[in-house]
């Protein structure tokens, strides 16, 4: 579990913390984040229901952290692609490559960020629904600057960017390690079928 939370939270401190968290995702998807309890969080974690409120305040503390945290992953993701290439078909097919092999990678952590979303309380929902507006924006400024150089085909930018975002979401729903796919693999092919989407010429 340590080398996992690590992983997926690098930037995360205390270890104990991580592990909390980890242990968070494991339950949510499992029981669904409403009939999950710190009990059951914790025991997953090795830890006592006591050694949660250390670090999270509440059960919903501890899925905020995770779903900022899944956000602001994605957000990095897609800002690092739109820094490393120019022109908005490679910018597009490297943007849903990553975006995708993510997804699936990490289809569990995604399903519980994507899916558990509504459980936030109001404050805490309005902080994550910015990051996955900068994230939409990002993928319109593309999709936009395709339409305007006559590489793309789209009558509605909002429309299309949302559609490349659920794809790549949906990935969280059915992955699994069973998947004949490697995460990169199935990026390409969904890079491929943005493209032919967005009619790229």
């Amino acid at each position: 579990m340590t080398t996992l939370s690590a992983d997926l939270w690098p930037d995360v401190q205390p270890e104990t913390a991580r592990r909390l968290m980890l242990a968070g995702v494991e339950s949510f998807a499992e029981r669904g984040y409403h009939a999950t309890t710190t009990r059951d969080i914790a025991g997953a974690a090795g830890m006592s229901p006591a050694a949660l409120y250390v670090h999270f305040p509440s059960k919903a503390a501890l899925l905020f952290a995770i779903s900022r945290n899944g956000h602001e992953q994605t957000l990095a993701l897609v800002e690092d692609v739109l820094g490393r290439v120019t022109g908005p078909m490679e910018r597009m097919r490297l943007l849903v490559e990553d975006f995708v092999a993510w997804h699936a990678r990490r289809h569990t952590v995604a399903r519980v960020v994507q899916y558990e979303l509504n459980a936030l309380p109001e404050k805490e929902y309005q902080i994550v629904a910015q990051l996955r507006r900068k994230i939409e924006q990002r993928v319109r400024e593309v999709i936009a600057d395709g339409v305007e150089s006559g590489a793309f085909t789209v009558g509605d930018v909002g429309i299309a960017a949302r559609a490349v975002l659920s794809l790549g979401v949906d990935v969280a729903r059915w992955y699994s390690e069973r998947t004949r796919q490697t995460p990169a693999e199935l990026g390409k092919e969904y890079g491929e079928l943005v493209l032919r989407m967005l009619g790229a010429s």
